[in-house]
């Protein structure tokens, strides 16, 4: 595949390879979420199998890209992902099998949501801008220009509304202004006022919890549920409770694949994307959840070996976003099916159906690869 072999000696095998495993415990876990559906598990097989395609052939053609030449045109990039983001606003897909959302846009027979490809828009131009600036970054006015640069596509993504991606654009940001060397003032700052929020974020619940009527507002439903999901075990609080019956449940072992009582008798709602770490929990057990979440600590290592070792800011700035980004999702969509974080509709990473959530996390991949083959340094510890 390479000519030199330094560079084959770059390609972080353990991390593709990781990826591909990831993706075929995808498959076979979706390939029992579905099989209880109308039509089978075949088109949504089909739909997920093409996006890994379609992503590793992207991830090829990316090795052959440097990636610094991102670098040179991350304004026309930033511009055409806030066009994206603009225009589904205006224009937005409605119809009866995603509802009147704001969320999705159609290229002819293509749906999809611009908010996943913004993620790689917005993690290479915010990457680029510290870069940029990353001598002055602790001056206010820099640290100012940055954060309305970065904030500004949230904002959009916020209006569609969805409030669960835009926590993840928050997190990726946010550790990657830590990695380029924010100031420990500016931390402590955030900090502080995330307690005060906090504070009166409890207050406001319970003022709300003293007349709360369940379905008034999905977010306060959402809020609500996570704290007292027994209040509205029928609707509101029905997804949380299912989840926790199944991956109870399924103890050390599980069911075994195919056998979730929860899953196969369509108990466990959205289970082939929000909730399908629960039909893990359920069917493969403690050891099957366990199995998944090592895989993941294997990519989350190769990826800060690469962030670490880049030849410079900007690709480590690249892959901190990227690992970020995957890890948020790692820990939102595990919490919220257990009980412990509230529900945020955000999928599990190459487990989730999605094809476009599959194209997206198979090419950041391929991105963290090709900065890996331009490293600052190599050595066997590495590998």
């Amino acid at each position: 595949m390479f000519k030199k072999e330094s560079k084959l000696k770059r390609f972080d095998f353990i991390l593709l390879f990781t990826t591909i495993i990831l993706c075929v415990y995808g498959f076979i876990v979706i390939n029992s979420a579905t099989l209880s559906k109308t039509f089978g598990s075949e088109p949504f097989l089909k739909t997920q199998i093409t996006a890994f395609a379609l992503g590793m052939v992207a991830v090829f053609i990316l090795l052959f890209i440097d990636y610094d030449i991102y670098g040179g045109f991350y304004l026309p990039i930033y511009g055409i992902t806030v066009a994206l983001l603009i225009y589904v606003l205006i224009n937005p897909v409605r119809a009866s099998e995603w509802g009147d959302v704001r969320s999705w846009m159609s290229i002819g027979p293509i749906v999809f949501q611009p908010s996943e490809l913004a993620k790689f828009g917005v993690i290479i131009s915010v990457s680029k801008f510290i870069d940029i600036h990353k001598d002055s970054i602790n001056n206010p006015a820099v640290l100012i220009k940055i954060l309305v640069f970065a904030f500004f596509p949230i904002a959009l993504i916020m209006m569609q509304p969805d409030l669960g991606t835009s926590l993840v654009f928050i997190f990726f940001i946010a550790v990657m202004l830590f990695v380029a060397g924010i100031d420990r003032k500016y931390i402590i700052a955030v900090l502080v006022i995330a307690f005060v929020l906090l504070i009166i974020g409890l207050m406001i619940l319970y003022n709300i919890m003293q007349d709360y009527v369940p379905k008034k507002d999905y977010r306060v439903d959402r809020i609500v549920t996570f704290f007292y999901p027994e209040l509205d075990p029928e609707d509101t609080g029905y997804h949380v409770i299912q989840s926790k019956i199944a991956i109870g449940s399924g103890m050390i072992y599980g069911r075994g694949l195919f056998k979730g009582v929860q899953n196969q008798l369509n108990y466990l709602p959205t289970k082939e994307t929000d909730f399908i770490f629960a039909v893990i929990g359920e069917e493969l057990g403690l050891i099957g959840g366990l199995l998944l979440l090592c895989l993941y600590g294997i990519l989350f290592y190769r990826l800060i070996k690469i962030a670490r070792n880049a030849s410079n800011l900007f690709g480590s700035l690249i892959v901190t976003g990227i690992a970020a980004m995957q890890f948020f999702h790692i820990f939102e969509n595990v919490g919220m099916t257990m009980g412990l974080l509230p529900v945020t509709g955000i999928p599990l990473p190459f487990i989730s159906y999605g094809g476009t959530f599959m194209l997206v996390n198979t090419v950041s991949i391929g991105l963290a690869l090709s900065v890996g083959l331009k490293r600052a340094k190599v050595s066997m510890n590495d590998f």
